[in-house]
Order: C-alpha cells, then sequence, then structure tokens
C-alpha cells in the first residue's frame, strides 16, 4: 500500500508542477504595461548582498538577541 501512496503522490506532484509550468506565460513579462518604469538592474554582487547575505546576517543578529536576552536559564525563587 505505501508504494502505491507514494506513487500517486508522485504523479499528483508531477502533474501539478507540469499544469502550473504549461499555463504560466513568461511571455507576458516581455510587454511593457502603460507608466512601467524600471529603475536600473542590480549588479552581481548588489543581488547576492540583498537576497543572501542581508537575510543571513538578519537571522544571526534576531538568534543573537534571543540567546542573549534568554532568561528561561535563571532559577526562580521558590518560596
Amino acid at each position: 500500500m505505501d508504494k502505491k501512496n507514494a506513487l500517486r503522490a508522485g504523479a499528483l506532484a508531477a502533474g501539478t508542477t507540469l499544469m502550473m509550468l504549461l499555463m504560466s506565460s513568461p511571455a507576458l513579462a516581455l510587454t511593457r504595461d502603460d507608466g512601467d518604469d524600471p529603475g536600473q538592474g542590480l549588479s552581481v554582487i548588489d543581488t547576492l548582498g540583498l537576497y543572501v547575505a542581508l537575510p543571513i546576517v538578519l537571522f544571526l543578529i534576531i538568534a543573537g538577541l534571543v540567546m542573549v536576552l534568554d532568561k528561561s536559564d535563571r532559577r526562580q525563587k521558590q518560596s
């Protein structure tokens, strides 16, 4: 039974992916809309910094703040 369910799930995922690829139309991205004024493109370094380095740095800052400000290891006074 497990093999049949896995085959069904794989077929469903493949079919859904195929339909999404066929239904999307990337050619529409080439036509410009009225009032469309795109700016300058990002360089490779800018793109990597914005979408890779910045999220990692923000994650490390947040994780560091959570670790520093964590008070769960302090014992409460027992009365």
